[in-house]
C-alpha cells in the first residue's frame, strides 16, 4: 500500500512538471492591451482582419511605471501573467531600459488563461 502511494505521488509530481512550457512573443502593459482589444466598432463584421496587432503591441509597451503585464504570442493570443510573473516582469523592464518592444521568452504553466511564471528572459540570441 505504502508502495503504491508512493509511486503515485511520483507519477503526479512527473505529470506536474510535464506541464511547464515556454511561450515566446511581446511583453505588453495587460490594461492597456486589453482596452485596445476591446476597443471595436460594433458594426465591424471582419475585426480580426482590419485590426493592426502591431500597433496595439507598439502602443501597449510597458513602461517602468506598469504593474500588471500580459503576454501576446506570435499568433495574436494574450496571456496575463500572475503576480509572480508580474514582478519578474517589472524586474525585466526595469533592467532593461525603455524600448518600444520588449520580445520575451515566458517558461511556466498556463492556469486558467494567465501564466504562472517561472521564468521571463529575452529570446535566445539576444
Amino acid at each position: 500500500m505504502l508502495l503504491t502511494m508512493r509511486v503515485g505521488g511520483l507519477l503526479c509530481l512527473a505529470s506536474v512538471l510535464s506541464f511547464a512550457r515556454t511561450w515566446s512573443g511581446a511583453l505588453v502593459d495587460s490594461k492597456c492591451y486589453a482596452s485596445e482589444e476591446r476597443n471595436v466598432n460594433p458594426t465591424d463584421t471582419m475585426t480580426a482582419v482590419d485590426r493592426d496587432g502591431g500597433r496595439e503591441i507598439r502602443y501597449c509597451s510597458p513602461s517602468p511605471k506598469t504593474k500588471s503585464f500580459a503576454l501576446v504570442s506570435f499568433d495574436g493570443q494574450s496571456f496575463p501573467l500572475d503576480a509572480a510573473g508580474n514582478a519578474k516582469a517589472a524586474a525585466l523592464v526595469h533592467k532593461t531600459g525603455k524600448t518600444h518592444l520588449f520580445d520575451v521568452a515566458v517558461t511556466g504553466q498556463l492556469m486558467g488563461n494567465a501564466i504562472q511564471v517561472d521564468s521571463i528572459t529575452p529570446p535566445a540570441g539576444r
